[in-house]
């Protein structure tokens, strides 16, 4: 809660944005309320229309709080790309897919009459999210070979390696898998970033599990966790853990679970506990060990969340 006032008294939008991003979930009601209504204050102030995305978003998705037309009137009298360009990203984030459609492609017009390449790359890869979201694959890879031809014209390597993994991703779900695989490994053989690679072993992860391959996909998420610690793809990657242990909870596949805790817990030693709980309710349900000896585990956990998600896969049955 301080960090945050902090970034709001300092009047730092970036870092009060990624902070939301990580902590409202954290926040009790009433200081989230508090929170949100001091960044929305901010985000109006310093027109920063990728902070007020996320106010609005979080007052309605936590509190139930409806602001979506106050931020269409301010984007009609703005009329502006970026407020225009994430009222459109919000829609897209509350499900209103055929909005965020509408809008990027009156935005497209525009922009493509001025020949701002960037942000017509911008708009191309946002609706192939939108299309790969409503399942329409073709769609959605024809969107981003668009997108990427702009920023090949722009000479943007690293946005042009962030398409291609989504197109890998695309073309995964496709279910051309050897496809996807070659044009993955490709890329990490290419210089890339911390952020790239935990994306890219998110993609394998999907794969492995896809193919019921649970203990390589537990190592794809190891890796994505590995090097997703200091962005948003670190919480990417332990929640498909939890969805990958989640399924193996469910299909007895108990020693296959406390078999690979310890390189969990090895590898974040924050999170020591946490693991060893997992290890040892695998364990119990395996029948190695006693109600007891799980209960000591459980006792070490101080993290409210992690507890609750070691009470959630516990009650796994099928």
């Amino acid at each position: 809660m301080e960090e945050i006032l902090k970034a709001i008294q300092e009047k730092d939008c970036k870092r009060l944005a990624s902070l939301l991003y990580y902590k409202v979930d954290e926040l009790s009601e009433d200081d989230l309320k508090e929170v949100l209504e001091k960044a929305e204050k901010l985000a109006l102030e310093c027109k920063d229309y990728e902070l007020y995305k996320l106010v609005v978003y979080y007052f309605l998705e936590f509190l139930n709080i409806d602001k979506i037309e106050e931020f269409e009137k301010i984007a009609e009298k703005e009329d502006s790309f970026e407020a225009k360009y994430h009222l459109a990203d919000l829609y897209y984030l509350i499900g209103e897919l055929e909005k965020a459609l509408d809008l990027y492609r009156g935005l497209l017009e525009k922009e493509t009459e001025k020949g701002n390449l960037e942000n017509i790359a911008k708009i191309y890869y946002n609706m192939g999210l939108i299309h790969e979201e409503l399942l329409e694959y073709e769609k959605a890879l024809e969107l981003m070979e668009k997108a990427e031809k702009a920023l090949e014209e722009l000479g943007k390597e690293e946005e042009i390696k962030q398409i291609r993994i989504y197109k890998a991703y695309i073309t995964f779900e496709m279910g051309k898998i050897a496809e996807a695989k070659a044009e993955l490994a490709e890329l990490l053989s290419e210089n890339l970033d911390n952020r790239m690679k935990s994306q890219i072993h998110l993609v394998f992860e999907e794969m492995f599990e896809d193919k019921d391959n649970y203990e390589a996909a537990l190592h794809e998420c190891l890796y994505a966790m590995l090097y997703g610690r200091d962005s948003e793809y670190f919480d990417v990657g332990f929640d498909a853990l939890i969805d990958v242990l989640w399924q193996m909870m469910l299909e007895d596949r108990f020693e296959d679970i406390y078999n690979n805790m310890d390189m969990f817990a090895r590898a974040f030693p924050e999170m020591k506990e946490f693991f060893e709980g997992v290890k040892a309710v695998a364990l119990y349900k395996d029948g190695k060990v006693g109600r007891e000896e799980v209960s000591e585990y459980i006792t070490k956990i101080k993290n409210r969340r992690l507890l609750d998600l070691l009470e959630f896969l516990s009650e796994a049955e099928l």
